[in-house]
């Protein structure tokens, strides 16, 4: 029986992954009036879209999807595909000033998950004390 189930682990990965994409807004953000500089993603819903491997989570009730994760890690595409100014440059500071909140609320949501597990440990540790 594997003590955590694999879920800090998982969790793990996606601060990973957070702090990376945190790190390509950021780049985007100071870049945002180079000439001809191209925006900057991370892509992470394809390695969720082309999952192989499974992960045995808790699910109330037999209808619901299980979750499924591949042992990728996220990368960072170049977006050239279209041009938002004049110079060449295709970084829209609104978006990535909204993409760089919902990352931090996602960054949030996960630290406090993390931090419930550790709770619930110490807890079991101490005894329930």
């Amino acid at each position: 029986m594997n003590l955590f189930s694999n879920n800090i682990s998982l969790l793990e990965k996606g601060l990973d992954y957070s702090a990376l994409k945190n790190k390509t807004i950021a780049q985007n953000i100071a870049n945002v009036d180079v000439p001809n500089y191209k925006k900057k993603t991370v892509s992470f819903k394809e390695v969720l879209a082309d999952s192989t491997k499974h992960i045995d989570t808790y699910r109330s009730d037999p209808r619901h999807f299980p979750i499924s994760i591949k042992n990728s890690s996220p990368t960072i595409q170049t977006s050239t595909n279209w041009q938002y100014h004049h110079n060449g440059n295709n970084v829209d500071i609104d978006k990535e000033m909204s993409d760089l909140a919902t990352n931090q609320i996602y960054y949030q949501a996960l630290v406090e998950r993390i931090n419930g597990k550790f709770s619930t440990l110490q807890n079991v540790i101490k005894g329930g004390r």
